[in-house]
């Protein structure tokens, strides 16, 4: 989970000002964390407290406002009562997942189960589900360091993800986008191009479109993969509230 909160965090000041380069300073005084980390964050509090993912999404939502939720999802969190699923495909479910694959260990079923639940509370469209459980899927197989062309061949027949591309190729014309259908396979391939968990982020900063959530997608598979460095798991820790240092820490413990 913390691989996906540092591409939050690293790719906060690009979302709406893309960087088409891997060159640039990792931890920037501008940077913080956005809607990601806190929806992340809430859905490993849900899944620890065993309490239901949409009323612990919009509790934390609510206490952390501003933060850069998308439209359909901040009209979300204002219903103080009666909040509903609202047919979404937008890439929110796939960007808060990461803790369902950690916290299952390895159970694939129960970690597809959470994953799904995480994403029906809001983001209830096929696709939108997909997006999470993909995620989810790549994130078992990268953890057992199954091969990557294994999980290439998972986005592809499993899910039916369109992976025929680069970032290379797809980089100069790639715009924001925040639907499952245009994040999610372009976040893996950027896990798939990376030698380590640095580079990862890098390659999904450098993509552009929704930096910020892009290369938490990726951070949640790169980190199952390679580890991530201590100093830069410190640093993304110092940066959020001792509410959810707190959450993220008794996650791994």
């Amino acid at each position: 989970m913390i691989g996906a909160i540092i591409g939050d965090i690293v790719g906060s000041r690009f979302e709406f000002d893309n960087h088409r380069s891997t060159e640039f300073e990792f931890f920037h005084p501008d940077c913080e964390f956005t809607d990601d980390t806190v929806m992340t964050v809430a859905v490993a509090d849900a899944i620890m407290s065993g309490r239901p993912f949409g009323e612990v999404l919009h509790e934390y939502g609510r206490r952390y406002p501003d933060r850069g939720y998308g439209g359909r999802f901040y009209n979300w969190l204002l219903k103080k009562e009666g909040y509903k699923p609202y047919n979404s495909f937008g890439n929110g479910s796939a960007m808060r997942v990461s803790p369902c694959a950690y916290l299952a260990k390895g159970n694939r079923e129960q970690a597809l189960t959470w994953a799904t639940a995480s994403a029906v509370c809001t983001h209830n469209h096929p696709e939108g589900v997909k997006g999470a459980m993909a995620i989810t899927d790549c994130i078992l197989l990268a953890a057992q360091q199954r091969p990557k062309d294994e999980i290439r061949r998972l986005a592809v027949e499993l899910y039916g993800y369109d992976m025929n591309f680069t970032i290379d190729q797809i980089r100069p014309r790639f715009g924001f986008n925040a639907t499952c259908q245009k994040t999610v396979p372009q976040a893996i391939e950027c896990f798939l191009e990376s030698h380590d968990f640095e580079s990862a982020i890098r390659i999904a900063i450098s993509l552009g479109g929704d930096s910020d959530t892009i290369a938490n997608i990726t951070g949640g598979i790169a980190e199952a993969y390679y580890g991530v460095p201590e100093e830069m798991q410190s640093h993304a820790l110092q940066m959020l509230p001792e509410e959810m240092r707190r959450v993220v820490q008794a996650m791994y413990e």
